[in-house]
């Protein structure tokens, strides 16, 4: 959700994230951003086991209660 190659980039390194990063560099008139809805950093999603948005924008407690409840975990 970056507008600046070298700073997206920086940030990448500075907060050492492994995993692959991907970014139109269009901040928040990205299309993807558009389709989903996303109008702050961060915006989270919880994906079902069948990859089906079932919730976003959870934290701390809420987001451990919905991950219990997919895994079946009482």
């Amino acid at each position: 959700m970056d507008e600046d190659p070298l700073k997206w980039k920086a940030a990448i390194k500075q907060d050492k994230l492994s995993w692959t990063q991907i970014s139109n560099l269009k901040e928040m008139k990205d299309p993807i951003a558009i389709q989903y809805g996303i109008t702050q950093i961060p915006t989270t999603f919880l994906l079902d086991a069948n990859g089906k948005i079932v919730a976003s924008d959870l934290r701390d407690d809420e987001l451990k209660a919905e991950i219990k409840e997919l895994l079946g975990i009482k």
